[in-house]
């Protein structure tokens, strides 16, 4: 505790974090935020990551079973800024908890929950957990919200893959609640304070079934007029300054855009508009619109230079594993209107990479084992115990459908590791 009081110990702690890849950003926070305010473990959930919104570390007997539900009830109780100190349930068990939240202007913020080791933590541990997340989470909303080109396929097969999953677990949920109200209803039982009390539990599963599927949609969609109205949030300052005069048309259309889509439409519109702001336009027209099945981005400007009205190479990366492409109309004297069309159906679910199907705790002890390392080194390095170290592993060997670890590491070096371990 006493080294938070030196501004280099927390500035390097700071730089860590915001250093870290997706898959490390909660275990470096976890190790930072121990040292102040101890715990067993800790539990995330994202708005902004359509892939992996869950994301858990510290004592598997607590975050094996940690679920969305649970975060989302949480979520509700948090303030951005501070650290609430409650008692929810939390993997399966009523706990105490620490319950931190963001609200970061990009973004939908996150919510952090952590199980400390004292009754009562300390004014000033809960007051430097919750500024450290506060600066952690305001970075990683802006790395999830304009992600890498080399994630986004991935994103796009596990999202459809995981909606798809979730519609066919719900449809059998729903239907078997309704088949118990059914049951539960009829005059020809007995026992009625027993059968009102199973009644309102199995009506309550029913509301929580459908706040996980709203949940869901708000995870991996969002309007297409909100989207754009975030776009127009962005623009503003990155223009507000200049000369130049930005007209903005959004959709009108409110129909759900995968996030992917959204995140996308957002990067390839700023840059096109800052791209005409290099090339000496006074005006620009920005619009979206959803036409036949796909999203129509188009900036027209009245640049003169219009030989150079290319989209970037960079551009071009953002929207090739979307199967995006571009209308590109330049003339001389009248100015460039650039188009990028981003379809937005998916034809069929793509096929899940395997190493897809382990989360980010599997992921980094998978890293070990490729590089030759035993399951006490992976340990001291994971600062895990041995014995969850095994754990892992064996989850790893099952899920990757190999029987030892000579095959789990060739298959990871075959699948370049390193790169699908930074996901969102």
């Amino acid at each position: 505790m006493d080294e938070w009081s030196d501004p280099l110990y927390v500035l390097s702690q700071v730089e860590r974090m915001l250093a870290a890849t997706r898959a490390e950003l909660l275990p470096r926070f976890s190790a930072a935020a121990k040292a102040v305010l101890p715990h067993r473990a800790a539990a995330m959930e994202t708005g902004d990551c359509s892939r992996i919104p869950v994301k858990v570390h510290g004592d598997p007997a607590i975050t094996g079973a940690v679920t969305s539900a649970e975060l989302q009830r949480l979520a509700a109780l948090g303030v951005p800024g501070q650290a609430v100190v409650t008692e929810e349930r939390l993997g399966g068990k009523r706990r105490k908890l620490v319950v931190l939240t963001s609200a970061p202007v990009i973004g939908k913020g996150a919510t952090i929950a952590l199980v400390p080791t004292e009754d009562a933590p300390a004014d000033s541990a809960l007051e430097i957990a919750a500024k450290l997340w506060g600066i952690v989470s305001v970075s990683a909303a802006q790395r999830a919200t304009d992600p890498e080109p080399e994630i986004i396929a991935s994103n796009l097969a596990a999202a459809t893959a995981r909606a798809q999953t979730i519609t066919d677990l719900g449809q059998t949920h729903a239907t078997t609640l309704a088949s118990l109200l059914a049951v539960l209803r009829s005059r020809q039982l007995g026992d009625a304070a027993a059968r009102q009390s199973a009644t309102d539990l199995a009506a309550a599963a029913l509301v929580e079934l459908r706040s996980i599927a709203d949940r869901d949609q708000e995870l991996s969609a969002e309007p297409a007029s909100a989207a754009f109205d975030t776009l127009a949030a962005q623009l503003d300052p990155l223009v507000r300054h200049d000369d130049m005069t930005v007209d903005l048309a959004g959709p009108g259309d409110d129909r759900p855009l995968p996030q992917d889509i959204a995140h996308t439409a957002r990067t390839v519109t700023r840059g096109l508009v800052l791209a005409a702001l290099e090339r000496g336009s006074s005006r620009v027209r920005a619009s979206w619109a959803i036409d036949g099945g796909g999203l129509r981005i188009t900036v027209r400007d009245d640049g003169p230079d219009v030989a150079r009205a290319v989209p970037s190479a960079g551009l071009t990366e953002r929207i090739t594993p979307l199967d995006g492409r571009w209308e590109v109309d330049a003339v001389p004297g009248w100015g460039a209107t650039i188009t990028a069309i981003l379809p937005l159906g998916v034809p069929e679910t793509p096929e899940l990479r395997p190493l897809d199907r382990l989360n980010s705790r599997e992921l980094e002890v998978l890293a070990g084992i490729a590089r030759g390392k035993r399951n006490r080194q992976i340990a001291e390095e994971l600062q895990l115990t041995e014995h969850t170290v095994k754990f892992h592993v064996r989850k790893i060997l099952g899920k990757l459908e190999v029987t030892s670890r000579g095959e789990a590491a060739v298959l990871a070096r075959e699948l370049r590791l390193a790169p699908v371990g930074q996901v969102s």
